[in-house]
Formats: structure tokens, C-alpha cells, sequence
């Protein structure tokens, strides 16, 4: 389980995403074993998942993703 500071870190992490990029927002995932980044959609604000990881849910992807593997399309 993180810290409260560790906690607080991720939190400002997701109120920095979401608050960027609302549910919607094209952007490019690097998937796991795939070298290529593939387009989607957020279908998900960004949350922090049992208390340790920063994630977000895709459209056309089974679970969910760091978002540190998710980057906005037009950027």
C-alpha cells in the first residue's frame, strides 16, 4: 500500500490528467510487447487502482493501463 504522500502524488497526477483531457480524448497507448503506439479512446477519467497504480480504461482494450503508457494523440 503507498504512503499518504505517495497517495497525494497520484492523486495530483489524475486531477492533472482529468482535468486536461476529459473521457474521449483520442490518444496513443503503448501497449505491452508492441513497438508501435496504437491509437483509442479514453473511456475512463484516470484513477488510481487498489492504492499503488495510476490507470485509465481504454476503448477496444481488454483492462486497464498505466497511464504512463498513454499520451494524447495531438501532442
Amino acid at each position: 500500500m503507498a504512503t499518504k504522500a505517495q497517495l497525494r502524488k497520484m492523486e495530483a497526477e489524475c486531477n492533472r490528467w482529468n482535468t486536461k483531457y476529459p473521457v474521449g480524448t483520442d490518444v496513443m497507448l503503448n501497449k505491452d510487447g508492441h513497438d508501435e503506439p496504437v491509437p483509442t479512446k479514453t473511456r475512463s477519467t484516470a484513477q488510481i487502482l487498489s492504492g499503488h497504480s495510476v490507470v485509465i480504461w481504454l476503448e477496444n482494450v481488454s483492462g486497464c493501463y498505466l497511464l504512463s503508457h498513454v499520451k494524447p494523440a495531438n501532442i
